[in-house]
């Protein structure tokens, strides 16, 4: 990949995010065209959707949360996991967070992540290490996770990580809109909202999205 960087601004727009109007990230407006032009930039077919350029449904719950409870992060270590555009991750640190490392594996995150940080005048930490493959990090008292129940496989191999995290002193925050392979046990309702998204993403253009903890 050339330049990342200048990808992203050349297939995305600065636009507020519709449930957290407070944050602009870089964002593309429809999805198959920036899908398309991703398999092109990568020389590869059949990628993932580019999580990074959409705000979902789950993360702009978890955003939503975070602006309205500073105090849940206020002074915290923050890891925005899986963070794709870094959405959860600048509202973390616009509530007070001491510090906020976002982690995605994908290639284009780093890039998408400083942009938005940029744009909405805040300091985010990127690692595009796989945080699976090792056990979650001590240095860390609050994990927020958001969007991160579409296949069971991985579904699961998150979630057992995340209890992991918490056995050892984390908070752990999930947003999430409902999706099939969301657990219905050991967790604790925080907040629900309705959030704008479109149906090229969703099945419904306001998605009910909630905010737990593990």
């Amino acid at each position: 990949m050339a330049d990342p960087a200048a990808f992203i601004v050349a297939n995305t727009r600065l636009q507020p995010v519709p449930h957290a109007p407070e944050i602009s990230l870089h964002l593309a407006d429809e999805v198959t065209p920036i899908w398309r032009l991703t398999e092109e930039e990568l020389g590869e077919l059949g990628l993932p959707p580019p999580f990074w350029a959409f705000a979902w449904a789950g993360g702009q719950a978890l955003a939503r949360y975070l602006l309205d409870h500073p105090h849940e992060v206020a002074g915290r270590r923050v890891l925005d996991f899986a963070t794709g555009s870094g959405l959860i991750g600048v509202a973390a640190a616009r509530a007070g967070a001491a510090s906020v490392l976002c982690a995605d594996i994908d290639p284009f995150c780093g890039a998408a992540v400083q942009a938005n940080a940029a744009a909405n005048g805040v300091r985010l930490d990127f690692t595009e290490a796989d945080l699976l493959d090792a056990p979650p990090p001590p240095d860390v008292d609050l994990i927020c996770a958001g969007d991160v129940c579409y296949e069971k496989p991985m579904t699961d191999r998150v979630l057992s990580w995340l209890a992991q995290a918490k056995a050892a002193g984390a908070r752990v925050l999930i947003g999430d809109p409902g999706r099939t392979y969301f657990p219905r046990e050991g967790l604790t309702f925080l907040a629900e909202y309705r959030v704008p998204t479109t149906r090229e993403l969703e099945d419904q253009e306001v998605k009910r999205s909630a905010v737990w903890a593990l």
